[in-house]
Formats: structure tokens, C-alpha cells, sequence
């Protein structure tokens, strides 16, 4: 089942017996558990009503005996079970508890209507060849949550600015993106932060999310990549001056801008192939939005030109690592070199 209809149904006060949650987004995951149990109790009723399993501490068998037991107190009550054992593809089978699957699929047979189960399972995909996965998904029980691509977590972190009654412009969401990667939680959090600056009704750009979210270190090295590119050498070792204030070590730097600089070549060589970002970024284990930014940046640079200044890197980091020339300052001879260069 899709996660969108799923959260339709128990919005419109529809519950399954058992729902089983699977893949890689925690927060959307959660945050599923989360609608549950608000349509479920009120705040007064929360402790009581939950009841909580873990797979690795307790059999299965037990969380079906307590769905099977009438709720004291309350209308109906959320069990929910934690596990990486019965449903993971990776799970291991056996150990210390001993599980007895069959007791759950006699249970979907003659559901209690006064439970609900969740199975939060802590994997990426589920073992579709054990059977009480197999009757689950005949029975519609199973819900996804992959990753958000870029453009669906643009989509996302907008609808979520809207939803306060606020405007987060594209190149606001574009920046959020790039300081804090496809992480949701901390997505949702630098959202919520902007939206309660900007208040009901305002509009969060570029430069406001700019001014009020943190720059990861790879973003100020990405600049510096970028203002050697322009040649622009009086901005790449100011950038290069603050990461140091930040107490950011130059060897970590000089990696860093060697890593960008080969991400770079990598895309050059993609490109000739005539990859699509989409393909780039599944070949190079980045966000499709990361090799987005690189490819805007490659061009910039001669595919020779990204060749030399990685070597002439290899060769710094050697020296510093050696000791050969004081690292710190090594590094910021380095980028006024670079001033002397006629260009990419």
C-alpha cells in the first residue's frame, strides 16, 4: 500500500489490523505512527492505550496475545512493535527469542477490532520469501517509505512552509537542500525555524534561509572550488581563512577540495557517456541535486585543468602529512599559486 493512502484512510478513521512499515525514511515513517495515534486517543488517553514490543527483547507471539486482549480504560489500543528480526530481508532467523510467525497470520484472520498493530521494521527492503510477509502484502498490509528524491523533498519542504501559512521560495528549498542533504528531521526543523521568523503570511528567499541557517563546511569548500574556477584567488583564501577560524584542519580542507575537484572530473567523463544527473547520481552514490551543482560547476574547468590541480593536491597533501611544509601555511601558498594560473 502507498504511504499517501494509507494516511488517507486513518485520517478518515479507518484503521487495518496490522500495518508493517519498511525502508529507509525514518522521519515519514514515524511521523505515520505519529497520525495513529492521534486519531486514536486523545493526550489523556496515550498512556494507556500504547502498548510497545521490541522484536530482539520479546517474541512476536506476545504482541499478538495483547492485540487479542481486550484495552482497559480506553476504546482501543496501538501496539507497536519494533523489529529486524521476522520481516528484515537482512534478519537474522533464530537467536535467543523464538518467534512463531503463524500465530500472527491466524490472528489477520480474526482480527480484534479494538487493536491496532504497527511493525516498525528497521531495513531497507523485506524478505518477500517468508510467508507471513507474503499474506501481509496480499492483504495490502505493507507500507513503504523510501527516500525522497531532491525534487520530491523540494515539493515536500514547500507543501510543509505552506501548510504554515507560509511561502518557502525554490532557491530557499534549493539551499536547505544543499546545507542539510536529504536528512527530513533536519529538513523539518530549518522549515519550522524559518516559518516562525518569516510569521503567518511572509515569504522565505534565498538570502533569509542564507542568513539564518548554518553553512556546512562542504558548501564553504564547494565556494572555494568555485572562486578558484572564476580565479578569483583574494575570495578562495578568505574562504579558506574563516574554515580555519571555525577550527576546520587543512589537511580535512584539502581533502575536501579534492574531493569536490574529482567529483567534478568524474561528472566531465559521465557526461561524454551521456548519463542523465539521475544515473550520474546512482553511479557516484551522491544526491542527484549535489551532482546537480557539480555539473553547473564543471564547466567552468578544462578537463586537463581538474587533472593538474588534483595532482598538484596529492602532491601538498603528501608534503603536509610528511611534515615537509607547515600545513596551514602550505595550503594557503597553494591557493595564491593558483593566482598565477591563466585559467582553466
Amino acid at each position: 500500500m502507498d504511504a499517501k493512502e494509507a494516511i488517507k484512510e486513518v485520517r478518515g478513521g479507518r484503521f487495518r489490523p496490522v500495518y508493517v512499515l519498511y525502508g529507509k525514511d525514518r522521519f515519514r515513517l514515524q511521523q505515520f505512527i505519529e497520525a495513529v495515534t492521534e486519531k486514536l486517543f486523545t493526550a489523556e488517553e496515550r498512556e494507556l492505550g500504547i502498548v510497545k514490543f521490541d522484536t530482539s527483547e520479546t517474541s512476536l507471539d506476545e504482541a499478538v496475545l495483547e492485540a487479542e486482549t481486550l484495552p482497559f480504560f480506553v476504546a482501543r489500543k496501538l501496539i507497536i512493535v519494533r523489529d529486524a528480526t521476522v520481516f528484515a530481508a537482512a534478519g537474522k532467523e533464530g537467536g535467543k527469542i523464538e518467534h512463531h510467525p503463524d500465530k500472527l497470520i491466524r490472528y489477520l484472520d480474526n482480527p480484534s477490532d479494538t487493536s491496532v498493530m504497527i511493525v516498525a521494521v528497521h531495513a531497507e527492503k523485506l524478505d518477500e520469501r517468508r510467508k507471513l510477509v507474503k499474506t501481509l502484502k496480499e492483504r495490502n498490509s505493507l507500507i513503504p517509505f523510501p527516500e525522497l528524491d531532491a525534487a520530491q523533498l523540494k515539493q515536500w519542504m514547500i507543501k510543509r512552509a505552506a501548510e504554515q501559512k507560509r511561502t518557502l521560495a525554490a532557491d530557499a528549498a534549493d539551499l536547505l537542500l544543499l546545507r542539510a542533504g536529504a536528512n527530513m528531521q533536519q529538513l523539518a526543523q530549518e522549515v519550522d525555524k524559518l516559518c516562525l521568523h518569516a510569521g503567518e503570511g511572509g515569504t522565505i528567499d534565498a538570502e533569509q534561509a542564507s542568513i539564518l541557517t548554518a553553512a556546512t563546511v562542504e558548501e564553504d569548500v564547494f565556494a572555494l572550488v568555485d572562486a578558484i574556477a572564476e580565479l578569483r584567488i583574494d575570495r578562495a583564501v578568505r574562504l579558506y581563512r574563516e574554515l580555519l577560524v571555525r577550527k576546520e584542519e587543512p589537511i580535512k580542507i584539502a581533502a575536501l577540495i579534492a574531493r569536490q575537484l574529482r567529483i567534478m572530473l568524474q561528472i566531465k567523463e559521465l557526461e561524454q557517456h551521456q548519463y542523465s544527473p539521475q544515473q550520474m547520481a546512482g553511479q557516484l552514490g551522491l544526491h542527484p541535486y549535489a551532482v546537480k551543482l557539480a555539473a553547473e560547476k564543471c564547466r567552468k574547468f578544462q578537463t586537463a585543468r581538474l587533472g593538474s590541480l588534483l595532482s598538484s593536491l596529492a602532491e601538498l597533501d603528501y608534503k603536509m602529512k610528511t611534515g615537509a611544509v607547515d600545513k596551514t601555511l602550505g595550503l594557503e601558498l597553494y591557493l595564491l599559486s593558483l593566482g598565477m594560473s591563466k585559467g582553466a
